[in-house]
């Protein structure tokens, strides 16, 4: 299971072209423990940033000039390394709910920030983010574990002589 300090060491990436709301949610996120937060108000960086730094959670503004949430969502499924992105929509147009999540989202956030349901939400998120890694981890060792024990088999039925 995940423990509390796995979930505060998640890494976050907050976008939104406001500093403001930048600045809001990195001081909620650091009064709330977390300690691995990263922020840009550009969203053209976002898909670069991400396939460098691999976040546990992305905290994505829909309504941006030059590249919209939508549009980085987008961006962001070209990259095939992570089969599980852990993107939460911040949006004050409850209409774009729904198109979020079916964008790729996993939740949303509503402006003006309820600060008790950020945490939540964010909390929520990366420990089901967390768990997926671990399920992905554990399924490659058993895959290895399985090539291994096949390969132990296939050896133990050669004749001695072609062992040698």
């Amino acid at each position: 299971m995940n423990t509390e300090f796995d979930i505060l060491n998640g890494s976050i990436l907050v976008v939104d072209d406001q500093p403001v709301n930048v600045q809001l949610l990195e001081q909620l996120l650091a009064g709330a423990g977390y300690t691995q937060v990263r922020s840009t108000t550009n969203p053209l960086e976002v898909a670069a940033l991400h396939a460098e730094h691999r976040y546990d959670l992305i905290l994505l503004d829909l309504k941006m000039p030059g590249m919209d949430g939508f549009q980085v969502m987008e961006a962001l499924k070209e990259d095939k390394h992570d089969k599980y992105l852990s993107v939460i929509v911040l949006t004050a147009e409850p209409a774009h709910k729904l198109r979020a999540l079916q964008a790729g989202a996993k939740d949303f956030i509503s402006k003006p920030f309820d600060l008790v349901e950020v945490k939540t939400r964010i909390h929520n998120a990366l420990e089901v983010r967390l768990l997926y890694k671990k399920l992905e981890n554990y399924s490659k060792l058993l895959e290895l574990a399985m090539q291994q024990s096949t390969a132990e088999a296939d050896e133990a039925r050669l004749p001695q002589t072609a062992r040698a």
